[in-house]
């Protein structure tokens, strides 16, 4: 018999919770893949009756899940694993509380989801385990960002560690939820074609781009101490890296997979005061146009005061030292108000030597091109002949789409949907573990440390464009440009 398990949601009633988590169960309810989950408790800082909290997440379900996915006979069912509980993260009785709710006809399995501030997690752990709510059959899920560098996340990491054991441990990362970024493993470990292709011998580089239309929305006074680089690249971009440069694992398990991903972080070549200025930009969005629409700067946002110091774009050129990937450029990138929301990963392969054709094959190089969102596809980049009677042959671009278009659009699902289904069972394979995230800061830091000794400018940048032209000249001088 398989063992039952209570989800408890600290943040039950946050943005996060409304939007993503609250839905995504939801949506496992209905494909009836959520038969471990006996109970979720949604906590929170004010007083609610469970009722008055089940009426207000119909309503936001109304709102905020795929359409067509509303069902009324399935919220009936639905709803009555759905309670709520008052929890002040420092209050004892609180979680005397709690505890007594969940002792309430017992599940063996405890799944704890910290969607809190990164700050609270060790005093929520300290006080779920001082209520006796913590038992060997317990997990506990952190959300990002974990810290905001190196210090910061080993600290968290060692008050959640006294309660928790690794084990326990369910890093997130919902990129790595996304079913392209899953697919990577299958694409390169599962295709002869692929596979031997996968090195410096063919691939001339590599490029990840995370691109965004909007602005801070809603997060300036968090987004103001952040910034790009601990945002987006210290988590999902090297997240992401790790899965593309990483040596077949011996497995698919968990601990295999995550063997491989940390042995590329650990290759990383630090970018620091000798090579920041020609590895790295920053930039900040000023006023522009996305969409038709006109936006303020950043600077002019509201809900902070000082970010004279804070980017909203970065473009990295990284490398790993290794034999696969030595020589091979992997270009990041990521940024706030582009002119388009996107991401990709982009393999470009080696140019022919010399050409035979009419037309310069130069310019027409191979991609593989992976598709993350808004959709999730896999497309070969090549060349063909192009039609007619001409006296010599010329090529024209042509795409090659690997994605599996006969797949049910029932069958797609949100990347919380399916992280969310492999932390009721224990899978921390699509999660992170403790020395990926505190190797990934370390790697993060070092540039961070070197724009405050450099006094690296940030480059201004239109709303509504692919960000400074610092990050076009940063490719081009090796005689490359971004995938457009």
């Amino acid at each position: 018999m398989r063992q039952l398990v209570d989800l408890v949601i600290f943040g039950g009633t946050g943005d996060l919770s409304t939007r993503k988590l609250l839905p995504s169960l939801f949506q496992l309810h209905r494909h009836n893949l959520a038969d471990r989950l006996r109970r979720i408790v949604a906590t929170g800082r004010v007083e609610m009756k469970t009722s008055v909290f089940r009426d207000e997440v119909r309503q936001n379900l109304k709102q905020f899940l795929p359409g067509g996915s509303w069902d009324e006979s399935v919220w009936a069912t639905f709803c009555d694993r759905l309670h709520y509980c008052k929890v002040e993260a420092d209050d004892p009785d609180d979680y005397r509380e709690l505890s007594r709710l969940l002792g309430e006809g017992e599940a063996p399995g405890r799944l704890y989801y910290l969607a809190t501030l990164p700050s609270l997690y060790g005093e929520i752990c300290r006080q779920l385990q001082g209520a006796g709510t913590v038992n060997d059959a317990s997990r506990v899920v952190l959300e990002k960002p974990l810290g905001h560098d190196l210090e910061s996340c080993r600290a968290i990491n060692e008050q959640v560690g006294q309660v928790f054991e690794e084990e326990a441990t369910f890093r997130i990362d919902h990129y790595l939820g996304k079913e392209t970024v899953q697919n990577l493993l299958a694409l390169r470990f599962g295709n002869q074609l692929f596979h031997p292709m996968w090195n410096n011998t063919f691939i001339d580089n590599v490029q990840i781009t995370v691109a965004e239309e909007i602005g801070v929305a809603g997060r300036g006074s968090y987004y103001a101490d952040t910034g790009a680089l601990r945002d987006m690249v210290q988590n999902h971009l090297l997240q992401v890296l790790s899965l593309v440069a990483m040596e077949p694992p011996a497995s698919l398990k968990a601990a295999d997979i995550r063997d491989e991903k940390m042995k590329v972080l650990r290759c990383l070549e630090p970018i620091a005061l000798d090579n920041v200025k020609e590895r790295t930009v920053r930039g900040r969005y000023a006023a522009g146009a996305v969409s038709g629409k006109a936006v303020r700067g950043f600077l002019d946002e509201d809900a902070f005061h000082d970010a004279q110091d804070t980017e909203t774009y970065v473009a990295l050129k990284a490398s790993i030292h290794n034999w696969r990937w030595a020589g091979v450029p992997f270009y990041l990138r990521t940024g706030k108000r582009l002119s388009s929301r996107y991401s990709e990963i982009v393999i470009e392969y080696r140019r022919q030597p010399f050409s035979l054709f009419a037309n310069d094959p130069q310019e027409l190089t191979n991609k593989l091109v992976i598709h993350l969102q808004p959709e999730e596809s896999i497309s070969l980049h090549t060349v063909n002949k192009k039609p007619g009677l001409a006296s010599k042959l010329k090529l024209k671009p042509v795409e090659l789409h690997l994605t599996d278009d006969s797949q049910n659009k029932q069958d797609s699902y949100d990347a919380y949907e399916r992280l969310l289904l492999d932390a009721i069972h224990g899978d921390q394979t699509l999660f992170m573990r403790r020395d990926e995230v505190e190797t990934a800061w370390h790697w993060v830091d070092s540039i961070i440390n070197a724009w405050q000794e450099n006094g690296t400018p940030i480059k201004s940048y239109n709303a509504g464009t692919m960000g400074p032209n610092a990050a076009t000249a940063l490719i081009a001088v090796d005689g490359r440009h971004w995938h457009e």
